[in-house]
């Protein structure tokens, strides 16, 4: 995008993960320190109203208030009024696709089931009122339960209680609503013998009587014309307010009310007893149901496949206003200066979502474009639609790419043989995934796929040429093309926009591909969705083109939760080759990028999505920065891994269990631990507390993984026995006993690997700081990461000790230290993670003292020679005379040969050069990690850097130019 009147961009942004445990207070305590760090903007987790306790924010329950388990709103004004002291600005993280219901904690979601249809805020979630299944007309499917619905019953799990007022049906930590005209069946319950037993009908009666007549003459909870609907809502609190007086007031009636209650519960042994309470429930709109029903009849539409998160339809203009009212109070107060929008791809048409936020966000008055960046994963050569009125993505992009740089891509050929032969069979990231999707789209989505298909269906039938298509030949179609899909999805308008080149081929290349993969099948069916997709549309009659516009956005809606939970959170546990490559948004097929790639790829972002987001480790991420840092260094070492895995799985086999005929763990997640441990081993010796929560870290992200795969067992089956023996085999291989031979020769590899895992870790902090775009810390990283995929990744941070170690640090600097001998002693003791902080600290700092060269400066590529020149990558950045030079190794095992070698000096570095993209004269740069001076020299009529003296005392190095 290219906006008329620049946002305010940051220049360096810092992920807090706002929770009950580190609320607005916090948050704010922590302001000065990210000041000193160098942040230039917080960028928070949404601080909208959560279900109670949540620890992510991502469950909303009402997006106009803040959320209260994070403090007042005085708290969050002194956060804001903290930030704005240090020059600070506010990233707010916008959940924009669902809301949370759990814990009947949502007022929207609650109305929605006592009103169905005629609720006011029926429109704001993405409920099918008529679907497939006939017994659910008018009534939301919500699979709540435990156990199949009569047994529950029959157990009196459920129960009906009086409140204030109004009937409610409890389960658990569920409150559900009793609908105001259904409940007269609860009131009238035995209320004859009452009256009879009374000579003259005394006036509480006849109160009961009446209020009874009024609830029966409510408006029908299937009639939405806005009159009735308001009739029903005024008259409803009327009738609300007089039961629970006459309740209060009439023993009579109180006593009849609690009586009712205790009948329509039941008695537990007496089926027949429950028959009251099943037919009140069956009057309600919403029907309960067994939980691993979802998959194939909710008729609600989910984040993913979360039944805990209900889908919202924000391409309505009123909800959009609705939900995004305070946000857009706060943007145009000035408290809130950037948005993040969670997962577009999950919005009916994202496009016209980011044009409204940003008209909605500049109001009438004052137009002020808005900073807004996008969680979107590309897919290989992907870009973002050059139309989104937005700056950029949230940075997996950025991720993929720099962590491929520390991947030795001519090992690949080795690290498929290492993994064939551990696994005794050659996988095919292709068909692993293509199966994953498969699986998602029978086990947990079928029903978004059956109603698509029934769509589908009806198209079919309105044309002489099409009516053939029977509906499983349709369905299947739509299966396929979708788990033939390369990308999350297409955008393609409901308007009269024309399909864009890039969308078009997309969508024939999944037609394609679908076509391939099943040559027993007619290509006339895939074809017919191929014309849809692409808006060849029947154009006879308005309401056919209507429908097929609306299977065009729900199927486009569709592909994007089946390729996430298909790939990443399947595909991914299930292809281990290398698994610092399954990374969100990654591509494990991708081995490695070269410093040519690289380049280009940061040229491209130069020139059109400069202020998108740099990050290396998000709340979402499947690993920390630094394991994946390490783990990239096995693809260096192919030779060694090959030959110390295997002979580790040789001395664990005593550890497998047989369960049902099956080794637990399989080969494949037992590859899958070895490069875990490799990766999430901490540094330094671990007394036994230490180790124990190390091991049951590990236990559990195995518990996670394995499920995830879903081989085995699943989040939805869980298979305990299996998952036990896993368990159980993660603990005695980490047992500490003196004869474990694994640990014997895991321990001194892991400790090799890591040393060399750091300088990769060192690069890409100053590849982030310095590289196009605006780098984005994830909160703690700025020491050693060595977390695991959530929730191991959002364990609390001590924001105090990294802020004891900055100012040590800055006391250091400030009192006239020598920078050099300073970064010489971080270096010594690296594994304290100092060292990362000081790099982190002194890039952020340069980069805000002039952020003009990283925020519009141009990126232009340094070419290397000399015998060590494949193992560095090195740019500058220029803006007028002002030019910084970035210089960063990779692939430092086979630079330095011994783990203890730090890549710095002659020794290591030869005569190798760095070519500066200069005008011929000599210049003078300064280090500014370590105040050294080097001056370029004229080689070959190119002025050269050499790299044993830019890299003489730290391996990474931010040269600025200090003039000629």
């Amino acid at each position: 995008m290219a906006p008329c009147t620049a946002p305010r961009i940051p220049v360096a942004t810092y992920r807090v993960q706002l929770n009950k445990s580190f609320p607005f207070a916090a948050a704010t305590a922590a302001v000065p320190y990210l000041h000193r760090l160098g942040i230039t903007d917080c960028y928070a987790s949404s601080f909208l109203s959560a279900v109670p306790g949540s620890l992510h924010g991502y469950d909303v329950v009402d997006p106009t208030a803040l959320n209260p388990e994070l403090g007042t709103e005085e708290d969050f004004r002194t956060f804001v009024g903290t930030l704005q002291a240090h020059g600070m600005g506010l990233i707010l993280d916008v959940v924009s696709n669902h809301m949370g219901i759990a814990q009947s904690a949502n007022r929207w979601w609650q109305d929605v089931l006592e009103n169905g249809p005629s609720s006011r805020y029926a429109e704001v979630f993405d409920i099918d009122w008529a679907p497939l299944k006939r017994e659910l007309e008018g009534k939301v499917l919500l699979p709540i339960l435990g156990d199949l619905y009569g047994a529950v019953l029959e157990n009196q799990e459920i129960r009906l209680a009086f409140d204030d007022g109004r009937f409610v049906v409890r389960y658990y930590d569920h409150e559900l609503p009793v609908a105001p005209k259904p409940s007269a069946m609860i009131l009238t319950h035995g209320l004859d013998a009452v009256i009879r037993r009374t000579e003259d009908e005394p006036p509480d009666l006849q109160e009961l009587e009446s209020i009874v007549t009024a609830l029966r003459h409510l408006p029908s909870r299937t009639d939405a014309a806005p009159e009735s609907v308001r009739e029903r809502y005024r008259e409803k609190e009327i009738i609300r307010q007089r039961l629970a007086a006459l309740v209060r007031d009439s023993r009579t009636v109180g006593g009849l009310v609690e009586a009712n209650i205790r009948r329509f519960n039941g008695t537990a042994g007496d089926p027949a007893s429950f028959d009251l309470l099943d037919a009140l429930l069956n009057e309600q709109a919403y029907r309960l149901a067994y939980w691993r029903v979802a998959s194939e009849e909710i008729n609600y539409r989910r984040f993913f496949d979360i039944n805990e998160l209900a889908a919202i339809r924000m391409e309505q203009e009123t909800v959009l206003a609705e939900t995004h009212r305070l946000i857009v109070r706060l943007v145009r107060e000035g408290a809130v200066t950037g948005l993040r929008i969670d997962h577009v791809d999950g919005l009916y048409d994202p496009g016209r979502y980011l044009r409204r936020l940003q008209a909605m966000a500049a109001g009438e008055a004052e137009p002020r474009p808005l900073f807004v960046v996008v969680e979107k994963i590309l897919g290989a050569d992907e870009s973002l639609p050059a139309d989104w009125q937005c700056y950029g993505t949230t940075g997996y992009d950025f991720l993929n790419l720099v962590n491929g740089l520390f991947v030795n891509g001519a090992h690949e050929r080795d690290m498929d043989a290492v993994y064939a032969r551990f696994l005794r069979h050659r996988p095919s990231f292709d068909d692993v995934m293509y199966e994953s999707k498969q699986l998602i789209m029978t086990a947990s989505m079928s029903s978004e796929i059956n109603v698509l298909g029934h769509r589908l269906n009806l198209l079919s039938e309105r044309d002489r040429r099409s009516r053939d298509f029977t509906l499983n030949s349709l369905t299947h179609a739509i299966r396929e093309i979708i788990a033939c899909f390369p990308i999350y999805r297409t955008y393609v308008t409901d308007g009269p926009e024309p399909v864009s080149d890039r969308d078009r081929a997309y969508i024939r290349l999944a037609v394609a591909r679908a076509k391939r993969r099943n040559p027993a099948v007619s290509g006339v069916v895939f074809d017919f969705v191929r014309s849809l997709l692409l808006k060849e549309w029947d154009d006879r009659t308005q309401e056919h083109r209507r429908e097929q516009r609306e299977f065009v956005m729900k199927f486009q809606q569709t592909t994007s939760p089946v390729t996430a939970k298909g790939v990443e959170d399947t595909a991914f546990y299930r292809y281990n080759r290398l698994v610092s490559l399954n990374e969100v948004g990654g591509d494990p097929r991708r081995f490695g990028v070269s410093v040519a790639d690289f380049h280009a790829r940061m040229e491209e972002r130069r020139r059109f999505w400069p202020w998108s987001l740099s990050a290396t480790s998000t709340h979402d991420t499947k690993r920390g920065e630094d394991v994946r840092a390490r783990i990239d260094v096995l693809s260096e070492l192919p030779r060694d891994w090959s030959r110390l895995v295997n002979r580790w799985s040789r001395a664990n086999r005593r550890h497998k269990r047989d369960v049902e005929g099956q080794p637990a763990p399989d080969r494949n997640e037992e590859y899958l631990l070895y490069q875990t441990l490799i990766g999430a081993w901490p540094f330094g010796p671990m007394e036994d507390g230490e180790y124990r929560s190390f091991c049951g870290r590990i236990e559990a992200y195995m518990t996670k993984a394995i499920r995830e795969s879903k081989v085995h067992t699943s989040w939805v089956n869980p298979h305990e026995p299996y998952e036990a023996a896993v368990r159980r085999f993660v603990a005695a291989v980490l047992d500490r006993r003196p004869d474990n031979g694994f640990l014997t020769t895991f321990l001194p590899f892991q400790a090799r690997v890591a040393q060399f895992g750091l300088w990769n870790s060192l690069a890409q902090v100053l590849l982030k700081l310095t590289a196009p775009g605006v780098p984005d810390v994830y909160q703690g990283t700025e020491l050693w990461e060595l977390s695991l995929v959530d929730p191991d990744n959002r364990r609390p941070v001590d924001v105090a000790a990294r802020a004891a170690i900055l100012d040590a640090l800055a006391e250091r600097i400030q009192a006239g230290g020598d920078r050099r001998s300073l970064v010489r002693e971080l270096i010594q003791s690296r594994q304290d993670g100092r060292i990362k902080l000081y790099v982190t600290m002194t890039g952020l700092q340069y980069r805000r003292a002039r952020p003009d060269i990283f925020l519009q400066g141009d990126y232009l590529a340094a070419e290397t020679a000399g015998s060590k020149a494949g193992h560095l990558c090195a740019y500058a950045r220029q803006r007028g005379e002002a030019r910084v030079v970035v210089v960063v190794p990779r692939l430092v095992s086979g630079l330095v040969g011994e783990a203890g070698t730090v890549p710095v000096g002659s020794p290591v570095w030869g005569e190798t050069v760095v070519r500066i993209p200069a005008d011929g004269r000599a210049a003078h740069y300064r280090n500014v990690l370590t105040g050294d001076t080097v001056t370029s020299k004229e080689e070959v009529g190119r002025q050269v850097l050499r790299v044993a003296d830019v890299l003489s005392d730290c391996p990474v190095a931010l040269l600025e130019s200090v003039g000629p």
